[in-house]
């Protein structure tokens, strides 16, 4: 029993409810705009979820490979890393990541022939961006693209693919609708390098937050997440008033930053993640109310 908790707690399953956020966003603005298969959104919800866990898989072996994530990093802290901590071989979690990024593809081929191309060079872009997040040759994790990649995968191309799977056609309104959540995602990621500015920086690599120094990261913490509330508010105009459910979040999003400018703690990406977690599914609510309700 213990292996297999191990292989569970190693793809991070916790981080999938921004995936099946992601692609519930692009699957309610479809049903908004017509039908809606519940087969094909549970299609593309297992496809982008096998993608996203292995992606953790690989970036996990190629972090501990790469002497990134070792048991005196903030990150092995707070939660299990079965990997750091010698509980699974590196090579077993390196072949079940392309094991899983197989299976996502099976999936997206069978999405292709039956809903179009594009399904095909969205998959790819997610693919590529997954594999060589740190792997070589591209490792672009460590010369500070990670935010701009996580925001561009969890916002426009996993929402317009989930849409493009319903309707075969891309739509400008979902990729508008995508932004916020794409801003909040790539929040996480910024706060997980603010807090290891001193360890990364030891280790050799450059993220977003080593290049803007600590004060600068926090402050673009700040702008991100007054951005993403700013496009609901345009959205409430443009899209639906419920969309201002989100701002129920408010206070977890207040909480945040002063705990984020007091001191930023050890688990300062899991707690931006339970602010992602809720904007996200009220997000995803609203868009249903308006398809409901209108």
């Amino acid at each position: 029993m213990g292996i297999y908790r191990n292989w569970f707690l190693a793809s991070r399953p916790w981080s999938f409810a921004m995936t099946a956020i992601s692609v519930g966003v692009g699957g309610a603005m479809a049903a908004i705009d017509g039908d809606f298969s519940v087969w094909l959104f549970l299609l593309a919800l297992t496809s982008a979820v096998l993608l996203h866990a292995a992606t953790n898989l690989i970036n996990d072996y190629y972090d501990v490979k790469n002497g990134v994530d070792t048991v005196e990093a903030a990150t092995a802290q707070y939660r299990p890393h079965p990997l750091v901590e010698g509980r699974l071989p590196a090579e077993q979690v390196r072949w079940a990541a392309y094991g899983l990024f197989a299976a996502a593809s099976i999936i997206g081929v069978y999405l292709t022939a039956t809903r179009g191309m594009t399904v095909l060079w969205i998959g790819l872009i997610g693919l590529l961006a997954g594999l060589t997040y740190t792997a070589p040759p591209l490792k672009y994790k460590y010369v500070a693209l990670g935010e701009l990649s996580v925001f561009l995968m969890w916002g426009p191309l996993m929402v317009e693919g989930s849409y493009f799977v319903q309707r075969q056609a891309l739509s400008a309104q979902a990729f508008w609708v995508s932004l916020p959540f794409g801003a909040l995602v790539a929040l996480v990621l910024l706060a997980n390098n603010i807090r290891d500015i001193d360890h990364d920086r030891s280790r050799k690599i450059r993220t977003l937050a080593i290049v803007l120094g600590r004060r600068g990261g926090l402050l673009a913490y700040l702008l991100l997440m007054v951005l993403a509330y700013a496009g609901i508010l345009a959205l409430a105009e443009t899209l639906t008033p419920w969309v201002l459910l989100i701002f129920l979040t408010l206070p977890l999003a207040f909480k945040l930053l002063r705990q984020m400018i007091h001191a930023v703690p050890n688990d300062a990406d899991a707690r931006t993640a339970q602010l992602d977690t809720a904007f996200g599914v009220l997000l995803v609510i609203s868009l249903v109310l308006e398809g409901l309700i209108g």
